[in-house]
This record gives structure tokens, sequence and C-alpha cells, in this order.
């Protein structure tokens, strides 16, 4: 299992902003694609090209990252305002 908080545009897809998940291992990047397939809203939220950061327990990744059992993980879409 893995925690996952989102934040920004991605909290309104997910009531309480934050979820549990089964995670049988794989990447940042296979992550998203799993998250996508949850449907047209979230595929919008996530397509690929948009920039996002994620934070595995804390810590900023770059690049698709290992996504390990028991990690927190954070997803954070750009920032926009002004």
């Amino acid at each position: 299992m893995i925690t996952i908080t989102y934040f920004g545009n991605l909290k309104q897809l997910q009531a309480s902003g934050t979820e549990t998940l089964a995670w049988s291992g794989g990447t940042t990047d296979d992550l998203l694609a799993q998250l996508r397939k949850r449907g047209p809203d979230w595929e919008q939220a996530l397509q690929p090209g948009r920039i996002f950061k994620i934070a595995i327990n804390q810590q900023l990744q770059h690049g698709a990252t290992a996504v390990h059992d028991g990690d927190q993980v954070a997803i954070l879409p750009p920032v926009t305002g002004g």
C-alpha cells in the first residue's frame, strides 16, 4: 500500500485529498498511468506532457522514480496565478 496526497486541482478529484492505494511496485510514471485510467477527469488532469512535482517520502523526485510499498507520495500540479 502507498499513501497519496493530492494538491491543487487534483485534490478536487479525490474528495479527501488523500488516499491509500494498493501498489505492487513500479515507477512514478506507472503510478500516473494507473491514475489516468480512473476516467476522463483524471486523464485530463494527469495528461502526459503536463509538468508535475512528485515527492516520495517528502523528497522531490525527478524523472521516473521507483515507488515502493509503504511510500508516501505527494502529487503537486503546476501553480498558476499572479
